[in-house]
């Protein structure tokens, strides 16, 4: 009987009669209240009648009465659809432990881990998808990516070519193998990367994310004009593509068109919704709340500045709260920081309050304008030629000063040293040396005392530096970026990787020599100088070809013995020797 009143219901299903379907579904359900297929076929009836509440209701009866991969994979997609991602992953995890889930439901469970940062737990999803189905081209290449994003780049690339060799006409497929080129550091792989774009092109001519992409790999490989080219028609062809918006928009600051650069990664901000932009903004903000300020007088109006970026972000940008308040006078600036930032941050001029980035979402309601701290020097006007570059504008605490003096070493020469980023960071492989090791022929000077800022990555580095490279460590008792500047007042010179340390050095017009990678170098580095009109006691020194690190550590090394023959220490700035002192 049950049987029967199923088939009825899948004909009416098929014949498009979705009333009849639900009819007759609820109608057999009464004499058969625990029967599973009906109750699933009743939500298929549901969802395509645009009623997710009684599709919802009908499929986890079902499941409740017998686990069943498509019943799951039917409620998982309901719940996506509705934006309740974590309702949908746990949808999909039960299968998976009750042993119900097939291919589709491992790759869904892959998807959300992979959404939700949990690398390990999408990699075993998507093996587990590949084992049913070893064929399945989204199951691969899913795996792919997530195997780049753990920088595994040869099982990525595995993965992204067979899943090509099996869909050879996906545009995606190619564009996801070029990603992976691109990571790899010779010119066989870039000039690969550069034709698999370039199929993904033909083969999908009008989606502009092909050619975001492979303008963002031709500015990589040095080719400006031609990436500005192409990324422009990105622009053009979809407006509201905010990854040809900021790809564009860096590549104009790294130009030193400051202006323009700016105004296109703040159009690509405006795209995306606000809790994507920045960290803990509420998806629906309480009524009344602030709105996004887009560079008006704020005559009379309450000012919240919320940092979307990283550290590096926070410590470069913050001393555009002084020309905000002279500009646009606002009657109250509120400047938001993350943690470690907080004490530190309270030394900046002119906010009338910090709050921690957690209390951020509350005080929404008690301003008028919010504004993403990278949009400030859009709003001041903000030139090559004028950007506000007077330092120190962070100061560090005295009593922090006093704590740290008694561990700083006394030599003619006290140098400290921060080797690694944070490995989480898109572009860490090419911006970390690989090891303390790679500095070893700075030892070679005399006379210097190097101190280790390293914390986190390359911490146990510090505490273990290699044969004949001796260094006072003092990264694992850094609580924060107040006890940084406690430290980097006390020393002469920072020597750093591309990471918040350089930003928070220049910041308090410490002398600090940034060492930089060939590949992906960061906008605000400009292009081709030595210096940089942001930091005046900041010199740079370049990679002449990708992962020579060799060479910019012996540019380094003559440099410092340099400054000890002359008995100075310091940093050149933007316009020859400036900021020298004696040592």
């Amino acid at each position: 009987m049950a049987a029967d009143a199923l088939d009825r219901v899948l004909d009416a299903l098929e014949a498009g009669d979705l009333d009849a379907a639900w009819h007759l579904g609820t109608q057999a359900l009464q004499a058969a209240p625990d029967d599973a297929s009906l109750w699933s076929a009743c939500g298929i009836a549901a969802r395509l009648a645009d009623r997710p509440a009684d599709a919802e209701r009908c499929w986890r009866r079902a499941l409740a009465l017998q686990p069943d991969a498509l019943a799951t994979h039917h409620l998982a997609s309901l719940l996506r659809a509705q934006g309740r991602d974590d309702a949908a992953l746990d949808c999909y995890q039960a299968a998976a432990d009750d042993g119900s889930a097939d291919a589709r439901c491992w790759l869904g469970l892959g998807v959300l881990c992979a959404a939700s940062q949990r690398l390990a737990d999408a990699e075993t999803a998507y093996r587990h998808a590949l084992a049913l189905q070893p064929d399945d081209v989204a199951a691969l290449t899913n795996l792919g990516l997530v195997l780049e994003q753990q920088r595994r780049l040869d099982e990525a690339e595995a993965c992204q070519r067979r899943a090509l060799a099996l869909a050879p006409d996906l545009a995606e497929l190619h564009n996801h193998l070029a990603g992976v080129l691109a990571r790899r550091p010779d010119e066989r792989h870039e000039a690969q990367a550069e034709w698999h774009y370039r199929e993904a092109l033909r083969l999908a001519p009008q989606d502009a994310r092909h050619l975001s992409n492979l303008g963002a790999l031709l500015y990589d490989l040095g080719r400006v004009q031609e990436a500005e080219q192409v990324l422009r028609t990105a622009v053009s062809q979809a407006p509201a593509l905010a990854s040809a918006q900021i790809n564009l928009g860096h590549l104009l600051l790294s130009m030193g068109r400051l202006p323009e650069g700016f105004d296109h990664a703040a159009r690509s901000y405006a795209l995306l919704p606000p809790q994507a932009v920045v960290p803990g903004f509420p998806a629906t903000p309480p009524p009344g709340a602030a709105q996004p300020w887009a560079g008006q007088a704020l005559d009379g109006k309450r000012l919240l500045v919320w940092p979307e970026q990283g550290h590096g972000d926070q410590l470069q940008f913050c001393r555009y709260l002084q020309q905000v308040r002279a500009q646009h006078r606002p009657a109250h600036l509120t400047y938001a920081s993350t943690p470690s930032l907080l004490g530190l941050m309270r030394s900046v001029a002119c906010a009338d309050a910090h709050i921690p980035l957690t209390d951020a979402p509350a005080a929404l309601a008690t301003h008028d304008f919010w504004v993403p701290l990278q949009n400030l020097p859009l709003f001041c006007g903000t030139r090559l030629g004028c950007i506000p570059a007077d330092t120190p504008y962070l100061r560090p605490d005295p009593a922090g000063v006093a704590r740290w003096a008694p561990r700083i070493p006394p030599a003619p020469l006290k140098v400290g040293l921060v080797w690694r980023g944070n490995p989480r960071h898109d572009n860490d492989a090419e911006r970390s040396l690989p090891g303390l090791a790679t500095l070893a022929p700075l030892w070679q000077v005399p006379g210097v005392a190097f101190v280790s800022l390293q914390k986190w990555a390359g911490e146990e580095e510090g505490h273990r530096p290699p044969p004949g490279q001796p260094l006072v460590h003092l990264g694992s008792a850094i609580a924060d970026f107040g006890d940084t500047a406690a430290i980097l007042a006390q020393l002469d010179l920072l020597i750093s990787v591309d990471t918040a340390a350089c930003h928070l050095a220049g910041a308090l017009g410490r002398p600090c020599w940034v060492l930089l990678p060939a590949y992906r170098v960061d906008w605000r580095w400009l292009r081709g100088r030595d210096d940089t009109p942001w930091y005046p006691r900041m010199r740079l020194f370049r990679q002449g070809r990708r992962g020579d690190w060799a060479g910019v550590v012996d540019q380094v090394r003559q440099a410092l013995g340099a400054l000890r023959q002359q008995g100075l220490v310091g940093a050149r700035g933007a316009s020859g020797p400036a900021g020298w002192r004696a040592a």
